[in-house]
Formats: structure tokens, C-alpha cells, sequence
């Protein structure tokens, strides 16, 4: 449920997403409103130190989790940074403090239940933390040639070519959401969707049976946010347009809003950003003829630094929305 009677906040807000990018987009501002947060994290990540661990002790992925936990948490900074501190070298090389504390909690708790009822205790009884599904599942993608990719890592971080597009995706088995997770998207007044990576993060939860059927069902404003460059091997060349098609499509329902990114950022900025993201390619490019009752653009750049959403422009527009 959301929040407890004692505290009634003016709007229930559902979060979709994984990655960093929707923690520090847009939780990193919400959460200062008095609105209350459900946070749906995606948690079939198959590789990095979450892959890892889920894989060794027969858990969901904690990745996404620990991401919306760490920005949501009253934390000092310093302890936020112990957190997300990553070992070198060794039985543990690459594995995140947190991930690990994660583990442990939940094979402590030995149920999701209790796990997340620990976890959400830190969040003040105004925000929440759920998983998408709790089904031992894996995510699979069709290429335009046919060929067929096994796990999220792998269409996260493509061993094949990379120039090639994904024409579906689907889950091996089938997986089932969670109910509280469907019951928090159906009370929602808002579910915000993105930003992240749009097959391996974002589609990935919407494969899940009984999310997309909870959001069409819901009578919440449906807003999608838009990434702000295009990934090799998951959106290559795709516009604004592309995006939200995509979503829409395994959503099975329309949207109300699309807000983009309409600011180029100049070329040594975008340039020194892509040594440090390979795996980017381009902006995200504006087809002509968008709806501008639906597709909202505007400058979402950081002032200076990398090409990422700045929070506060990004939820003033949110804000206005509800």
C-alpha cells in the first residue's frame, strides 16, 4: 500500500525503470515533494556484480534495487558512497558493497516479503521500494537477421554486431509481477517510465505478466521521459518518435506524455562524454511532426559536465503534469 493513514501525501507517483539513470533523473527530485514514490525496479540483470550474485544464491538481481535505495535513503553522503563502494581484485573483484549487504539481508530475512519490509523501513513510511517480479526468469531478443540473444548482459552489452536492431524481446519463462507491485501502479495518479536503457531495462519490465495490463488499467497520467542518446545495440538511430512507439507497443496502450530533450550540447562536451561511454552513439534526433499536446520538448541538459537530465528541469516539468 502506499504510505501509512497517518501521513496522506498529495500524489501517489510510480517510478519504472533501472540503471542509474532513473534514480538520479528523477527520484533524486521527487523525493524532496511531498508526493509519495513506488519504485518498480527491473531485477533480471544477468551479468556484472547483481548477475553474479543472483545467479550464485538463486535470487532476483539487486542492481536496480540497491541504485533507488541508495537515492531514496536519508543517508549521509559519505555513507551513500560506502555503499556503492566496489572491491578490486579477488573472490569479490567488481562486486558493490551494497549488492553484497543485499544478498545477505534477504538470505538472512529467507523470504522477499520480509526483505522488503527491511529494506523500505529506511524510507520514512512515504516511499517504497518493489520489485517488478520475483520470477526466476531471463530476457531474451530476436535481431533483424534472426539471431537470437540469451540474458539481459548480453543485450546490455553486445558480444554480436552491435549495428544490427532488435526486433523482439520476450522472457524464458514467462514471469509474473508481483501483486503489491500491480496494486501500487493501479492506485498510481502518476507512473513515470524511464529514463534507461530501453530493451535491456525499461522493455524488460514491461515483458512481465500482469505490468503492462496494470498500467493500461490505471487511470494515472502515463509519461515516458526519454533517453537523451542512443545506445549501440538497442536504439541505434532511434528518434524521439522510435522511443515511444517502442514503449508503446509493449505497454499495448498509448501514452499521454513523451518529454524530450530538444538542447544539442556542443561538441567537445558531447565528445569528451562519449570517451567515458563508448557504448552511446548519438543524440536522440527530433522527427518533424510531434504532437505538441503529447510530446513535450524542452532543454533537459546539465548546465556543464555530462550529458545527462538535469533533475530539477526534468521535475519542474513532471510536477506541472500532475
Amino acid at each position: 500500500m502506499f504510505g501509512s493513514p497517518l501521513l496522506k501525501p498529495q500524489k501517489k507517483i510510480v517510478c519504472i525503470g533501472g540503471g542509474s539513470a532513473m534514480p538520479r533523473a528523477v527520484l533524486s527530485e521527487l523525493k524532496k515533494t511531498p508526493h509519495h514514490l513506488a519504485v518498480i525496479s527491473a531485477v533480471l540483470d544477468s551479468g556484472g556484480s547483481s548477475g553474479k550474485l543472483r545467479n550464485d544464491y538463486h535470487t532476483i538481481s539487486f542492481g536496480d534495487i540497491r541504485r533507488a535505495f541508495i537515492e531514496l535513503v536519508d543517508f549521509p553522503k559519505d555513507i551513500k558512497n560506502y555503499l556503492n563502494y566496489r572491491f578490486e581484485g579477488g573472490e569479490l573483484d567488481r562486486h558493490s558493497l551494497a549488492n553484497i549487504m543485499l544478498s545477505g539481508l534477504y538470505l538472512s530475512c529467507g523470504n522477499y516479503r520480509d526483505f522488503f519490509e527491511k529494506i523500505n523501513s529506511f524510507l520514512a513510511d512515504r516511499h517504497r521500494i518493489l520489485p517488478a517480479t520475483i520470477t526466476d526468469s531471463h530476457l531474451h531478443a530476436i535481431l533483424e537477421n534472426g539471431e537470437e540473444i540469451k540474458g539481459e548482459t548480453n543485450i546490455n552489452i553486445p558480444k554480436h554486431d552491435s549495428d544490427l536492431r532488435i526486433k523482439k524481446i520476450f522472457l524464458v519463462p514467462e514471469a509474473k509481477a508481483c501483486p503489491v507491485t500491480v496494486r501500487n501502479i493501479k492506485e498510481a495518479d502518476l507512473i513515470v517510465i524511464g529514463p534507461g536503457d530501453l530493451y535491456s531495462s525499461l522493455l524488460q519490465t514491461l515483458l512481465i505478466n500482469g505490468i503492462s495490463e496494470a498500467i493500461n488499467a490505471s487511470k494515472a497520467k502515463k509519461i515516458f521521459i526519454c533517453n537523451l542518446m542512443t545506445k549501440r545495440g538497442e536504439s541505434n538511430n532511434y528518434n524521439v518518435r522510435d522511443f515511444c512507439d517502442e514503449i508503446e507497443r509493449y505497454i499495448g496502450g498509448s501514452l499521454d506524455y513523451i518529454i524530450y530533450n530538444k538542447e544539442v550540447p556542443d561538441k567537445e562536451r558531447l565528445s569528451e562524454y562519449k570517451e567515458s561511454h563508448p557504448e552511446l552513439a548519438q543524440v536522440v534526433s527530433i522527427p518533424e511532426g510531434l504532437d505538441s499536446k503529447k510530446f513535450i520538448g524542452a532543454d533537459l541538459l546539465q548546465e556543464v559536465g555530462s550529458v545527462s537530465h538535469s533533475q530539477h528541469k526534468l521535475a519542474k516539468i513532471i510536477l506541472d503534469l500532475i
